[in-house]
């Protein structure tokens, strides 16, 4: 009887042992598969720039072992696993006739700017919801564990996070502006926080808070009283069924990442869900590029300097007068130059020019033999600029690039000059400096030190919050109370009115009551006495 007993207990553990060891060898060889969730990510915005921070991130989720899908008009080349793509065809039509303008804004005045950005985000939304892709996305079955959506013009894609009853994580690829700030609730107070698009600090002048807050004032009134309602009506249209409103679900977003670091901006309050993460699209390593690019930066004895306006801009169209002037300025350089330009002709293209539709950007501004980086002063190329220690020289066209190049020449790394009146001598000038004069050189090393002188790299940092949102269901409890407060209550001007006005009042009432009080008393005290005095005259006489 005790041996069938011990066979028995012998053939339970076995029965157990087998199934707990592959347990145990799946979370050692694969821990992440253990607690994967399902994420979308929606980087609708047909820009290069931003599609490179937002698909970064869906791709590190991935390498992770998260189960991604992602929206966007790009596609990746090679096939990524745990990846998805939904591709948007017809965002980039929309895209390319705008971007072919957009040297045009520069002579345009601030507020056309603003509206005509919101009217291309309204046309850009739209079209994104009603893309097949997306449609079927929408029509389908699938679960995900969080929504990462791009803060950038398309608000009424939010209501995805609210389709598949998932916590919305806004992704700011320009940084902490109004568009995301109010989606967690963190002041932006306009006395010290500049407008993006000005090229101001947080030391302001009268005149230049005054500028400030007429423009923060007028977007204000022209997202509240026009854009966002615009917006409301999209979501409405595209998710008819569902019951919360775009600016509840707006102001209930569980968590933003800010592309953006303070090193490169100044001291401002942040809430708790508002993670900075600037940075996070730098790989520390780049891999092969051809021999050819390598070999020309490499056998240039007097430098290089890498001249590129970005994704959105393209040099080609570039009026031919100030491409001239661009081009005498490189003509007089010893250095060469390496120009990214989307047209294989160049007419009158110095023999020291090297054009090309794309350059690997981190590779080349990671050699040493690189001196200096043209840039328009996208926020990515000022990142990477700091990243690798190179000093720049701005000529900033629209958007944040007027912040970026004035925060760069504020810190000395850098020299903003004017695009519409840009010459030759300036250029070649403003180059020269940044190459020559030391003190350039040298504070973009100390920017490049304090950028990369944190306690965890951004990618991690911003895989953690990812995470931390999706295991704790929305973390609820990091949702800011004053997102639930009306303009009343936020600005405490009820309790104002009561304290400053009321209270002083009443007080002021008592004090009148009193004196009064005092006043007849005293006044009937010395009445009384008077009557009596003139009752013992009379009794005398008689």
């Amino acid at each position: 009887m005790f041996f069938v007993i011990c066979e028995n207990i012998s053939k339970i553990f076995k029965n157990l042992l087998a199934p707990l060891c592959l347990w145990s060898l799946m979370l050692v060889l694969f821990p992440s598969a253990i607690n994967a969730y399902k994420f979308l990510g929606v980087l609708h915005f047909g820009s290069k720039s931003h599609y490179i921070v937002g698909s970064s991130l869906m791709k590190a989720l991935a390498e992770k072992g998260h189960e991604v899908t992602v929206i966007t008009p790009f596609t990746e080349k090679k096939s990524i696993k745990n990846y998805h793509e939904i591709h948007l065809k017809n965002v980039m039509k929309i895209m390319d006739e705008k971007t072919d303008t957009l040297l045009e804004t520069n002579r345009k005045a601030l507020l056309s700017n603003i509206v005509n950005y919101h009217q291309m985000g309204l046309m850009i939304t739209d079209t994104v919801l009603n893309e097949p892709g997306v449609q079927s996305l929408i029509n389908s079955n699938q679960t995900f564990d969080a929504v990462i959506c791009e803060v950038f013009l398309g608000e009424a894609l939010y209501g995805l996070s609210e389709h598949f009853k998932a916590p919305l994580i806004g992704l700011g690829t320009f940084g902490a502006i109004s568009w995301n700030t109010d989606m967690v609730g963190s002041p932006s107070p306009p006395s010290y926080v500049p407008y993006p698009m000005l090229p101001l600090s947080d030391h302001m002048s009268f005149w230049e808070r005054l500028g400030n807050l007429a423009a923060i004032t007028f977007e204000r009134l022209f997202l509240d009283f026009y854009y966002l309602p615009k917006q409301s009506e999209l979501y409405r249209k595209h998710f008819p069924s569902l019951e919360r409103s775009l600016l509840d679900i707006r102001r209930n977003a569980a968590l933003v990442l800010l592309n953006t670091h303070y090193s490169l901006t100044f001291t401002r309050p942040y809430v708790p869900n508002q993670i900075e993460v600037g940075g996070m699209h730098i790989k520390n390593s780049s891999p092969a590029y051809p021999k050819d690019l390598a070999d020309f930066i490499t056998n240039s004895s007097d430098g290089v300097i890498y001249f590129s306006m970005g994704s959105n801009i393209k040099s080609k169209r570039i009026p031919l007068h100030k491409r001239e002037e661009i081009l005498n300025a490189f003509r007089q350089l010893k250095q060469k130059v390496l120009w990214k330009f989307e047209d294989p002709h160049l007419p009158n293209k110095p023999d020291n020019v090297l054009i090309r539709d794309w350059f690997p950007q981190d590779f080349i501004l990671a050699q040493r033999n690189v001196k200096a980086f043209v840039t328009h002063g996208g926020l990515l190329s000022i990142q990477e600029a700091v990243y690798y220690g190179k000093p720049i020289v701005a000529l900033p066209i629209f958007g944040d690039q007027f912040l970026n190049a004035a925060t760069s020449e504020r810190e000395g790394f850098g020299i903003l000059l004017d695009y519409k009146n840009l010459t030759a001598t300036q250029l070649k000038n403003a180059i020269e400096r940044v190459i020559n004069e030391k003190q350039y050189k040298e504070k973009a090393n100390i920017m490049s030190i304090r950028f990369k002188d944190r306690p965890q790299p951004p990618m991690e940092k911003a895989l953690f919050w990812v995470e931390f949102i999706a295991k704790h269901k929305g973390a609820k409890f990091l949702h800011c109370t004053g997102m639930n407060l009306s303009f009343i209550e936020y600005h405490n001007l009820d309790a104002i009115f009561v304290l400053y006005i009321i209270c002083p009042l009443l007080i002021c009432l008592q004090l009148w009551s009193i004196y009064k009080l005092i006043v007849f008393c005293l006044s009937y005290c010395g009445g009384g006495k008077k009557l009596k005095n003139v009752e013992k005259e009379k009794l005398k006489k008689r």
